[in-house]
């Protein structure tokens, strides 16, 4: 069985999770699961994310607003956002980001919150969880001018771009979406992307690999993920080792010991 498992991108409040989420965190723990971090999309799912890190010890919190939320805030959020980023088990502003493939919220008022966030990791000297959705150039530009540390979720730009985050010293995540057969960009900016870079991720309950769609997605599931990396590198290096290496870098980049 492969262990050591580190999901750096999940949604453990979404609703389906919510009623059976005792037995499910001992089912992940079993599988081999050893840390998991939760993302908020506003100021509800990044409470309820510290709400889960402080009940469950394998998991993590990370709090922000995400692009598609933008237009729904309300005087304050930001203080209220830094309030929640003081939790000693928040490690991460995140899922914040930009998101151009619908037409609302507006782009200036997502580059508004985007930017405001980038500006409280700074000030908190935390890494950062982006979201990036037809906007690779905007993204780009951003991490290139405030330098974060951080990942870009579910990376989806090219090989190309990949190299520059990588100078730049961000993490690529990847997840179940790489085991599906119209994968050839992301196939190819893995079999690049130094082992350094690459974080390991769900974005459950959404996104299950190829050999598991159809089925909620959940944290063990990473595993499929681990052999495909191990896959695409060429026989180099072991699922295993992919696990072991993906979970030093998340540990390392998220400060958890």
């Amino acid at each position: 069985m492969l262990v050591n498992i580190f999901d750096t991108h999940a949604h453990y409040d979404d609703e389906r999770f919510l009623p059976l989420l005792d037995e499910l965190m001992e089912c992940q723990r079993a599988a081999g699961v050893t840390g998991i971090i939760t993302c908020g999309c506003d100021e509800a799912s990044s409470s309820k994310a510290l709400e889960l890190a402080e009940k469950y010890d394998i998991i993590y919190a990370a709090v922000g607003v995400h692009p598609s939320e933008a237009g729904k805030l309300e005087t304050g959020w930001l203080e209220r956002i830094r309030r929640l980023a003081a939790h000693p088990k928040c490690v991460a502003i995140g899922e914040i980001g930009l998101d151009f493939y619908w037409p609302e919220p507006d782009r200036d008022t997502q580059r508004e919150v985007f930017r405001a966030q980038l500006e409280l990791a700074r000030e908190l000297e935390l890494p950062v969880e982006i979201h990036d959705r037809d906007a690779h150039g905007e993204v780009f530009a951003f991490v290139k001018e405030y330098r974060p540390r951080g990942v870009l979720h579910r990376y989806s730009g090219s090989p190309e771009m990949a190299r520059e985050y990588v100078k730049l010293g961000m993490h690529l995540g990847f997840g179940g979406a790489l085991t599906y057969r119209n994968s050839k960009k992301e196939t190819a900016t893995v079999a690049e992307c130094p082992l350094e870079h690459i974080l390991l991720e769900t974005d459950c309950p959404y996104l299950s690999p190829a050999q598991r769609r159809g089925t909620t997605c959940t944290s063990d599931m990473i595993a499929l993920v681990a052999e495909r990396v191990a896959e695409i590198k060429g026989g180099s290096l072991t699922a295993q080792e992919v696990l072991d290496k993906t979970a030093q870098n998340a540990r390392e980049l998220f400060g958890i010991a």
